[in-house]
């Protein structure tokens, strides 16, 4: 059974920088594209990073040059690395971990940028 489970959420300031976890097991991670997304309320949910086996990235604008996504294959894990937040940034942040025809998504972690 495979499982994705993000961690890493919070309350932070404008400004100020969090770091999610997204922690994979059951399956083998290395073969997996990661991607993660974030939902505000009232919106639909959009990506905010994807890295693939490979390790190439890329971001929407919208979070380009703040948010860096990164894998450890040994520790089956991703991270996202979000800097300069703003309130903008509030949503919940979700894992989807993917091979062809498959998704596997997280719980999701709440993250609140406010002052």
């Amino acid at each position: 059974q495979v499982q994705v489970v993000e961690s890493g959420g919070g309350l932070v300031q404008p400004g100020g920088s969090l770091r999610l976890s997204c922690a994979f097991s059951g399956g083998i991670f290395s073969i997996y594209v990661v991607g993660w997304y974030r939902q505000a309320p009232g919106k639909q949910r959009e990506l905010v990073a994807r890295i693939t086996r490979g390790g190439s990235t890329n971001y929407p604008d919208s979070v380009k040059g703040r948010f860096t996504i990164s894998r450890d294959n040994a520790k089956n894990t991703v991270y996202l690395q979000m800097n300069s937040l703003k309130p903008e940034d509030t949503a919940v942040y979700y894992c989807k971990a993917t091979i062809p025809g498959t998704d596997y998504w997280g719980q999701g972690t709440q993250v609140t940028v406010s002052s």
